[in-house]
Order: structure tokens, then C-alpha cells, then sequence
């Protein structure tokens, strides 16, 4: 029997996958659910994690829609490899951070992305960068080159060159737009002011630190690490709430759900969980990609999760059962996957080479998926 942690220690949790792996040892597959796990607490399989006796009346709509919008198109965007795509709030816009140093910007004009405007300015690497979570104008890019610049598109320029202490590599804006969380190589994650772009606080962590998000009720901060963690600290006081134990190896990716019902983390295991916000336990697994999941991405209804990975294909999963809903072909490692705000179009960056002219040169190219079949 487990002891009880002594006061003032958080009790770390059992992840999706551990907890499957001991129910699999532990329990006969047939009486595996809700009845053979009896209660949930810290750790365990929520109790309505129960297995789909079919596809859903929302799988079906979905699937039908998507055997008329199954296209995929590809734009143009960089001379270099894309990592990291995001869309504005109001949707008409995508953003395009690239190894090349520049970010790019797209309008969305019916089933076609028109390219805007090509943003310059960093000395290295854009690796990440996201919209304002309400101003459909701003967005912010974090740089190998130890700075996070922030764009307005109505000026197409910088509006503030923010340096930090080491080589970017994620960020995040706050749920309020008040401030933009920004994590480094060093594991230092710096916490800046939006509007004067000053830095507010600094966490210097002992781990390896992955993804960074807030929660959407913007008063929990949560890092996946290298540990397969999830790290969740109080908001602004930045104290330790929980750790949870949610894969055995590197948990990589975090994503909230727009409803705040759910959070995903995908994992090097190659599994994505699903996390219920308020009882922090999981709730479902999704196992169908081989590869270390390296993005995730929920629709505008919180109702379809997209997974990505070296895999030739995107996973899209029903949240609700973990049922395959349809899965988008790619012919090269997926670096990050978008879904629309609105509308069930998405967007993604793979590993792509120029085959046309060069196989060795990096095609940089953005592409959308949900078109129609005949557009």
C-alpha cells in the first residue's frame, strides 16, 4: 500500500498510459472499464471512460463531410522548414514561423490561403509563435535568436523586440492577453508584460521543459517535461500545485480544449491522452500513431482532436469515444497541426522536400486540409 505523502508534499499522479499498463497486467481485457475500475481518484480512468459501442451520429456527420472535403492544398510560405502554425482568433488569418527567420502571414479567402505579408527582423530560427487570444491583429514569434518579437499586421511591422536570456523555443499568450510566456533551451520560462514588454517573472526549472500553456480560466500554468510530467503551478504566484506521472517518457506536447473541458498531452510513447481540466484525471488514450506525438490541435467545438507525429498521416479522433474520425495523408514527419477557429479546416506543416527541383532543399510550404473535394 502506498503511504500517504507527508504534509506540504503534492502526491505525484499516474498517467493514461501507466494506468493502462497496469490494468492490463492486472485486470481480464473483458471486464477492462468503467465496472472493473469501480471508483476514480488521483490517477485513475475517469468512470465514464467507457468503450464506444459505435460510431457516433457526430463521427458519421463528420465523415460525410469530410468524404466532400477531403482535399488538401498546399501555399507557399518559406524556403525553409515550417515549425510552428497558428490562426487569429476571428480565423482570417494563419501565421507561418520557419528555420528561414521569418514568419509569414496568410489570409483565408474562401478555400485558399493568399499569402500577406512576410515578416523579417529575427536573427535566427522562428520555432514558435501564437495570436493574441482576442486582438485578431497581434501576434508574437519566440527566436533562437535569445529575443520574441510582436507583429501588428495592420502595420505589418515589429511593435516590440523583447530580449531574453537564452535561445527560445516555446510560447504562449495568457487566456486575458495580459501577458506572453515564453520557455528557452536553459529551461527558464520568462513571463513578459504585454503591453510594457517587460518581464514580470522567471522560473528556472530542473527539468526539461516542453510545451508551456495556461489553462483557459487563466489561473493554473502548466509544462509538460522530459520526465513525462505534466507540471502545474498557481497563477501568477507560480507556486507547485500538482505533478502529474502521465507517460512513461517524454511528454512533449499540451493542448486545452476551447470549451475547458479537456486537456492533451502527447507523449514520445506515442500516445495522446485525454486529461478531464477539473478532476485532473485521464480520461481516454489515443494509440493509433507509432511515432513520438509532437502537436495537437482540438476544433473550434472542442469535439475533434488532431495528432501528429513522423507518422505518413494525422490522426483525427472523436474526443468524446477516442474514435478514428478520419485520417489526413502526408508524405513526410508532421513539425504542427492547426485547426481552424470557426470551421473544420486544418492546417499543417510537414517535413517537406522540394522533390521537383531539389530532393535534399526544404519545400517550406503551409498546407490546409478540409477543401472542397472539387475546388
Amino acid at each position: 500500500m502506498r503511504e500517504a505523502p507527508a504534509p506540504g508534499v503534492i502526491a505525484p499522479r499516474l498517467g493514461c498510459s501507466a494506468v493502462l499498463g497496469v490494468l492490463s497486467m492486472a485486470v481480464p481485457t473483458a471486464v477492462v472499464g468503467p465496472s472493473a475500475l469501480g471508483q476514480s481518484g488521483p490517477g485513475s480512468l475517469a468512470p465514464w471512460c467507457s468503450v464506444s459501442s459505435g460510431p457516433s451520429r457526430y463521427v458519421l456527420g463528420m465523415q460525410e463531410l469530410f468524404r466532400g472535403h477531403s482535399k488538401t492544398r498546399e501555399f507557399p510560405a518559406h524556403s525553409a522548414k515550417v515549425h510552428s502554425v497558428a490562426w487569429s482568433c476571428d480565423g482570417r488569418r494563419l501565421a507561418s514561423g520557419s528555420f528561414d527567420k521569418t514568419a509569414s502571414v496568410f489570409l483565408l479567402e474562401k478555400d485558399r490561403l493568399v499569402k500577406e505579408n512576410n515578416y523579417r527582423g529575427h536573427g535566427d530560427s522562428v520555432d514558435q509563435l501564437c495570436w493574441h487570444p482576442s486582438n485578431p491583429d497581434l501576434f508574437v514569434t519566440a527566436s533562437g535568436d535569445k529575443t520574441i518579437r510582436i507583429w501588428d499586421v495592420r502595420t505589418t511591422k515589429c511593435i516590440a523586440t523583447v530580449n531574453t536570456k537564452g535561445e527560445n523555443i516555446n510560447i504562449c499568450w495568457s487566456p486575458d492577453g495580459q501577458t506572453i510566456a515564453v520557455g528557452n533551451k536553459d529551461d527558464v520560462v520568462t513571463f513578459i508584460d504585454a503591453k510594457t514588454h517587460r518581464s514580470k517573472a522567471e522560473e528556472q526549472f530542473k527539468f526539461e521543459v516542453n510545451e508551456i500553456s495556461w489553462n483557459n480560466d487563466n489561473n493554473m500554468f502548466f509544462l509538460t517535461n522530459g520526465n513525462g510530467c505534466i507540471n502545474i503551478l498557481s497563477y501568477p504566484e507560480l507556486k507547485p500545485v500538482q505533478s502529474i506521472n502521465a507517460h512513461p517518457s517524454n511528454c512533449i506536447c499540451i493542448k486545452f480544449d476551447p470549451m475547458g473541458k479537456y486537456f492533451a498531452t502527447g507523449s514520445a510513447d506515442a500516445l495522446v491522452s485525454l486529461w478531464d481540466v477539473d478532476e485532473l484525471v485521464c480520461v481516454r488514450c489515443f494509440s493509433r500513431l507509432d511515432w513520438p506525438v509532437r502537436t495537437l490541435s482540438f476544433s473550434h467545438d472542442g469535439k475533434m482532436l488532431a495528432s501528429a507525429s513522423e507518422d505518413h498521416f494525422i490522426d483525427i479522433a472523436e474526443v468524446e469515444t477516442g474514435d478514428k474520425l478520419w485520417e489526413v495523408q502526408c508524405e513526410s514527419p508532421t513539425f504542427t497541426v492547426a485547426w481552424h477557429p470557426k470551421r473544420p479546416l486544418l492546417a499543417f506543416a510537414c517535413d517537406d522536400k522540394d522533390g521537383k527541383y531539389d530532393s535534399s532543399r526544404e519545400a517550406g510550404t503551409v498546407k490546409l486540409f478540409g477543401l472542397p473535394n472539387d475546388s
